[in-house]
Formats: structure tokens, C-alpha cells, sequence
């Protein structure tokens, strides 16, 4: 006999049970390869205590602050510019043509390659840090919100008309519901792509961040103080995917979900 599905309440609880043996897991390994001398690699509660020294003398809290703002700011206006063009581009075959070959086009680009320019152009202020972080997360977020106005189901447009709709109304009340999870798929892709880029990004000439205090570390061979900076780096950028997905819980909450 099969087994009954799982209800609602069981899945949560379980779910978080497998996240919680993982984390285990994942810790005594890390202890266990730290103990066995590879690499010179240091184990939890040396960085544990490094962690909490840097948070202590407030160099932690900066870093973080200085990296989030960055990170949300240039992933902000990356959303916020890449869904529009992104409707726009799958619902209107002109604007489509126009813009398509642009955005593939610089989606060959790793976002990194644009920093020597950024510097010329923008200087060594915040605003080419921003706008690299902003290109790495608008170039995720308008495919997938383009693809997502492309693979609406064409039966539920065609029966819209029929039951004499306007485009506008068909628009807001099918199409962008529908697209709903690309976008949001996208915005968790661009989510990573922003914190993949931040390092790079504070490359330039910055004074703190978690990618400039990772930097520095490199050069005096502080491995602790560089799984500080990457563990808080997993960190934040979980808690902010996680956040997207209640969101798409909450947003698309009439779709069937497994």
C-alpha cells in the first residue's frame, strides 16, 4: 500500500526537522576536516570567536549595513526597472524586437566585466558599486518576467476575449497574475546574482562592506575572519530569499502546489 500524502501540518515540521539535521550534519563535517588539518582550515568555534569579536568592536555591524544597503538599493532598482520592460517586451511584439536583442546581448556580459568601465565613467563612489550590483539583478529579473508573459496559457487569454474583456483588463487580471512566479523566480534569481556580484563591487575603492573585510583578510591569510564574512553573506541572502518566497506564497497562493 502507498503511504498517504503528508498534510499541511505535517510538511512544515518535517521540512524544518531535515533542515535542522543538515545544519548538523554540515557542522560536524566542517569540525571534522577542520580537526584532520586540511587546508589550515579553522573550525566553527574558532570562527564563532571571531565573529563575535568583530561584532563586538562594531566592525561586523558596518559591514553588514554597508553591504545590504548596496545589495538592496542596486537590487531594488534592478527589479523595479526589469518587470515593466519585461511586460512590455512579452506583450508587445515591437517593443519586444527592439529591446530583445539588447538585453541578450548584455546578458553575455558578466556583470564583473562591466567594473573597469563603471570605474571611468561613475568614479569610485557608491554609485558604481550600486549599479553593478543594479545590472547583475535587472538582467535576471527581465528575462524571466519576459518568459513569463510569453508562457501565459493562450486558452485563458482566448477566453477572456470571448467573454469581451479589454486588453487592460486582460492584462491585469490574467496575464500578470500568471506571470506572477516567473517574476518571482526571477527576482530570487537576481536576489543571488546581487550578492554573487557584491564582492566584486567592493572592489572598488571600498572602506567597508563584507566583500572589502573579506579582501583584506585574504592578504594577512585571517581565514576566520573570512568565513565570518561568508557565512554572513549565506546568511542574509537566505533570509531575503526566504522573504521572496513567502511573498510568492502569499501572491499566487490559488496555485497547486506539491
Amino acid at each position: 500500500m502507498t503511504k498517504p500524502p503528508a498534510s499541511p501540518r505535517q510538511r512544515p515540521s518535517r521540512t524544518a526537522v531535515l533542515n535542522v539535521t543538515a545544519v548538523i550534519a554540515g557542522l560536524g563535517i566542517w569540525t571534522a576536516l577542520s580537526r584532520l588539518g586540511v587546508q589550515s582550515l579553522p573550525g566553527p568555534v574558532e570562527v564563532i570567536g571571531r565573529g563575535a569579536e568583530l561584532v563586538t568592536d562594531g566592525t561586523l555591524t558596518s559591514d553588514v549595513l554597508a553591504s545590504l544597503r548596496r545589495v538592496f538599493i542596486g537590487f531594488a532598482l534592478g527589479t523595479v526597472l526589469a518587470i515593466p520592460i519585461g511586460f512590455l517586451m512579452g506583450w508587445y511584439a515591437t517593443a519586444r524586437a527592439l529591446i530583445e536583442p539588447y538585453v541578450q546581448f548584455f546578458r553575455t556580459i558578466p556583470p564583473l566585466a562591466i567594473i573597469p568601465l563603471a570605474i571611468l565613467l561613475m568614479g569610485i563612489g557608491e554609485t558604481p558599486k550600486v549599479f553593478v550590483i543594479f545590472l547583475a539583478a535587472f538582467l535576471s529579473s527581465v528575462v524571466s518576467t519576459f518568459q513569463g508573459v510569453l508562457d501565459v496559457d493562450k486558452t485563458l487569454i482566448n477566453a477572456a476575449r470571448v467573454l469581451g474583456a479589454s486588453d487592460r483588463t486582460i492584462f491585469v487580471k490574467v496575464v500578470v497574475p500568471a506571470s506572477t512566479p516567473f517574476i518571482i523566480v526571477g527576482m530570487r534569481i537576481g536576489l543571488g546574482a546581487a550578492w554573487g556580484t557584491l564582492v566584486a563591487a567592493e572592489l572598488i575603492a571600498a572602506q567597508e562592506g563584507l566583500g572589502y573585510r573579506m579582501q583584506q583578510a585574504q592578504l594577512y591569510y585571517d581565514l576566520p575572519t573570512i568565513f565570518v564574512g561568508l557565512i554572513s553573506i549565506g546568511v542574509l541572502g537566505l533570509v531575503m530569499d526566504r522573504l521572496l518566497l513567502l511573498a510568492e506564497r502569499r501572491l499566487t497562493g490559488w496555485q497547486e502546489r506539491r
